[in-house]
């Protein structure tokens, strides 16, 4: 039989009957021969609700101390499930990330996994126990502090985990039935995508699908991981990520097939093929894996840099400097005079202290203001046929401006067009696009669970 690796979310682990649940789930593969190693997050809103208790104590705590809190959410959460599978006639072992073997950097709250020795991890499953590993943390390799791994670690976990016990398939699990071509809270229409390329699931988790992290992805690529993202709350096929399309993977407890074979399973009933006129989609097929959208930039515009060598450079420089990641940049040129306006679009978060930075550098670059704009909104049209295929950016174009809606900057890739527009119309841009691409299903396929989608 196969090792698989499962991950469960908060939302799936958020209380006693969901953690009921997710054991029975659990015990399926455990019962069926399968080695199963599982991966946790913390119980529903257990570490925002960890995190608020730091702020009532203290306005900057210190990190180390920050990260021993945070991270008692998953230990948690790994030692309840334990207990109930245990319950339910299958022999748990609980884990910490330190105990799993997740060696990290020393850079608290953000930390880089270097190295993962799963040696107690390998040998529980060995003696025939599922292993329960606490997700989000490991421990550094030279300080011997316990540090997390950032946002979406219990994923980057997973998929470490995965890769280093070599397993079958890394499973993902959410509240919603794998990845689909927009979010379905916003596109009600959405359809579920049952395969997709390590290449097209980062651009559109790089782009604002909040499914899987593009860490987790990249992981997952760089070590050959096929990846199933499917829902804690239903038995249905999901979707797989993976760019081996002949890789052999469970989907179910007592199903295996090729990776290139999963469109060919009924979703609702992994050991039901369907037929070729079921999953044929014809000469129109869409060639348009999905539509991300993102509302947590800000576009900041530096205007009147001198329009010589170097000035672009300093400017990016001392953004850099700050510790902000940009994101989309556009420059124009005046008419008038030999200066430049440069916007860049970052991370709302990160907004504040590039500002600062842009300003206390003013003389330095030459410019005459700098704006900032946090309205705004990034939707991406993302699809490897996109390469080959002539149009997509006329009609994404021609979509919007049917729709009344204003691009204010554009990027592209071989497989990506971004776009911002006003935050207020970015809903409006995400439906607009998905329609106009062929995107809707016929019927509602796409159900949130948990309420979060996440």
């Amino acid at each position: 039989m196969s090792l698989v690796v499962q991950k469960f979310g908060g939302s799936s682990v958020a209380d006693a009957a969901a953690m009921k649940r997710v054991a029975e789930r659990i015990s399926l593969y455990a019962k069926a021969g399968h080695q199963v190693v599982v991966v946790v997050s913390a119980m529903g809103d257990t570490t925002d609700e960890l995190i608020d208790l730091a702020d009532e104590i203290s306005p900057n705590p210190p990190p180390r101390e920050m990260d021993m809190l945070i991270t008692a959410g998953e230990r948690m959460s790994m030692a309840v499930l334990s207990m109930a599978l245990n319950e339910v006639g299958v022999t748990a072992r609980a884990y910490t990330g330190s105990q799993a073997g997740l060696i990290t950097d020393n850079d608290h709250g953000k930390a880089q996994i270097l190295r993962v020795t799963p040696g107690r991890v390998k040998e529980a499953v060995e003696d025939g126990a599922v292993a329960i590993v606490a997700g989000f943390q490991g421990v550094s390799h030279d300080s011997k502090e316990i540090t997390t791994l950032g946002r979406g670690g219990s994923d980057v976990t997973a998929v470490a985990l995965a890769a280093a016990l070599e397993a079958d398939v890394c499973e993902i699990y959410s509240d919603v039935d794998g990845v689909f071509s927009a979010d379905p809270r916003v596109a009600p229409s959405a359809r579920r995508v049952p395969l997709i390329s390590s290449e097209e699931m980062l651009d559109l988790a790089a782009n604002g699908s909040k499914i899987l992290m593009a860490r987790s992805v990249e992981y997952a690529r760089r070590y050959g991981v096929p990846l199933h993202v499917r829902s804690s709350y239903s038995g249905r096929v999901g979707t797989v990520v993976s760019d081996d399309l002949e890789r052999q993977i469970p989907i179910d407890p007592t199903v295996t097939i090729r990776t290139a074979d999963v469109a060919r399973r009924d979703p609702a009933d992994p050991s039901k093929e369907l037929t070729v006129e079921e999953t044929d989609p014809g000469l129109e097929a869409p060639i348009i894996a999905g539509v991300a959208h993102d509302r947590s930039e800000g576009k900041i515009t530096v205007v009147e840099v001198p329009d010589v060598p170097g000035k672009a450079a300093l400017l990016f420089d001392v953004v850099a400097s700050s510790g902000a990641n940009i994101d989309m940049i556009v420059q124009n040129t005046s008419t008038v005079d030999d200066t430049v306006a440069i916007s860049l679009t970052v991370p709302e978060d990160d907004a504040a202290a590039a500002l600062d930075a842009i300003e206390k550098a003013k003389e330095a670059i030459g410019y005459s203001e700098v704006r900032y704009n946090p309205d705004i909104g990034k939707v991406s049209l993302v699809g490897a046929g996109m390469k080959s295929s002539p149009g997509v950016s006329a009609t994404l174009f021609q979509a919007l401006g049917e729709g009344g809606i204003n691009i204010d900057m554009i990027s592209t890739s071989e497989i990506r067009i971004s776009v911002v527009t006003e935050e207020a119309r970015l809903d409006d841009a995400v439906r607009a696009i998905h329609s106009a691409f062929g995107l809707d299903a016929e019927q509602t396929e796409a159900v949130v669970y948990g309420g979060t989608g996440r």
